[in-house]
C-alpha cells in the first residue's frame, strides 16, 4: 500500500504517521513530516520512515497536486481539508478519482461545521470515505455521514506515571488568550484567583504570569506527571482534543468545563463529548458552574489520595477509549493492511 497523507496539524500528524509506520504502511506526508527524520514543526520527535527520495525532493503544494504524483498512491487520507489554502478535496478531486479504485478518506479532527459538512456532501456522493474522530459528530447539522469512527490515540506506556507532587493546576494550549472564547480563556483565568495555575504551550506570552512557556515533548509529559490537577477548557468546536487524552491517560485528574462553555459559539451543535466520557466524582469532574469546578479543584489540591483515585479511574477510561493498540487495530482493519 502507498498512502498519501495531507496534514494541517503537526501533533496529530506525528501520532498517525507513527501508527502507520508500525503497520508497515509506505506513506508520504504533505505536512510537517515531508521529511520524517526532519519535521518542519519540531514540537514532536522525528520519525524513522524513509520515503522515496524523488518524492521528498519534489513535494507538491497541497492545493494543486500533479496527477503524476497522485498516481503513485493507492490511498489518500486528508486531515480536515478546509484550510487557508482552500479545500484540498475540492481542489484535487478530479485527479484523486481519475483512478476509481483509489480510496480517498476525509479524516475529521474536531473542526467540522455545518458549512463544511455541506461542502463535503457532493464528494461523499461520489465515493469519498469519511473517518470520524468522535461519535458525537453525528450531531453536526447536515452531516455528510460516516464510514468509521477512529478516535485519536495515545500510548499508555508513554503517558503514565502520575505522581501529583506539585500542588498546582495546569493546562496546555497554544495561543489561548488570543483565541478567547474558542478556548474559554476567561474561564481558565477565573481559576487562577485562589491557587497556583499555569498555562503551557506556544504563543501564550500575553497571559502574563499564568504563562508557563513552551515545553519540550519530554518536559510536557513530565509536567503532566508532576502537577496535581488538569483544567480542561476545550477548543470549540472539538468534541475532545489531544491534550485531554494526554492528561487523562497520564493519570492526572481532569476538571473540565461543561457543554455550556464548550459549545457557546454554536459552531457545530451538540458535539462536545466530555460529559459522555467523564462521570462526575468517578473518573473526573465537569460542570457549567465555575464555582463548582473551583471547589473540585481545591478538593483535589488538598487531598492527594482523592486526586490519585480520580486520576487512576480517568486513566482506565482513557486506555479503554484512546489506547494505542485499540486504535491501531481499528486502522489496520479499516485500511485492510
Amino acid at each position: 500500500m502507498k498512502l498519501l497523507y495531507l496534514s494541517c496539524h503537526s501533533i496529530l500528524e506525528y501520532d498517525e504517521l507513527k501508527l502507520f509506520e508500525e503497520l508497515d504502511i509506505d506513506y508520504f506526508s504533505l505536512g510537517s513530516y515531508v521529511i520524517p527524520t526532519k519535521p518542519v514543526d519540531p514540537i514532536r520527535p522525528a520519525l524513522m520512515h524513509q520515503p522515496d527520495k524523488w518524492l521528498t525532493d519534489n513535494a507538491p503544494p497541497r492545493d494543486n497536486i500533479p496527477q503524476e504524483f497522485i498516481d503513485k498512491f493507492d490511498v489518500i487520507v486528508l486531515m480536515h481539508a478546509d484550510t487557508p489554502e482552500g479545500n484540498w478535496i475540492a481542489q484535487n478531486w478530479d485527479k484523486f478519482k481519475k483512478d476509481p479504485k483509489r480510496r480517498v478518506i476525509w479524516r475529521t479532527i474536531g473542526q467540522s461545521t455545518q458549512r463544511l459538512e455541506e461542502l463535503m456532501k457532493p464528494y461523499r456522493d461520489q465515493g469519498l470515505e469519511i473517518v470520524r474522530y468522535s461519535f458525537k459528530e453525528a450531531n453536526i447539522p447536515h452531516t455528510a455521514g460516516s464510514d468509521k469512527v477512529i478516535r485519536f490515540y495515545k500510548d499508555p506506556g508513554e503517558f503514565a506515571g502520575w505522581n501529583g507532587a506539585d500542588k498546582m493546576a495546569i493546562t496546555i494550549a497554544q495561543d489561548m488568550k488570543h483565541r478567547g472564547e474558542y478556548c474559554n480563556y476567561d474561564a481558565f483565568e477565573y481559576f487562577a484567583k485562589e491557587f497556583r495555575v499555569k498555562l503551557y504551550g506556544p504563543h501564550n506570552e500575553n497571559a502574563g504570569e499564568l504563562n508557563g512557556g513552551l515545553l519540550s515533548y519530554e518536559e510536557m509529559k513530565q509536567r503532566l506527571r508532576d502537577a496535581r490537577v488538569y483544567i480542561y477548557t476545550g477548543t470549540q468546536p472539538a468534541s475532545y482534543t489531544l491534550n485531554f487524552i494526554e492528561a487523562m491517560m497520564t493519570g492526572i485528574p481532569v476538571v473540565a468545563l461543561g457543554p455550556k462553555f464548550a459549545t457557546s459559539l454554536n459552531l457545530a451543535g451538540d458535539v462536545y463529548e466530555i460529559p459522555d466520557i467523564i462521570q462526575n466524582g468517578v473518573n473526573g469532574y465537569w460542570s457549567d458552574n465555575l464555582d463548582e469546578l473551583r471547589k473540585r479543584i481545591v478538593q483535589l489540591l488538598d487531598d492527594h489520595q482523592l486526586a490519585r483515585r480520580i486520576g487512576n479511574m480517568g486513566r482506565e477510561t482513557a486506555i479503554r477509549l484512546f489506547g494505542k493498540e485499540t486504535i491501531k487495530s481499528i486502522w489496520k482493519d479499516y485500511l485492510k493492511v
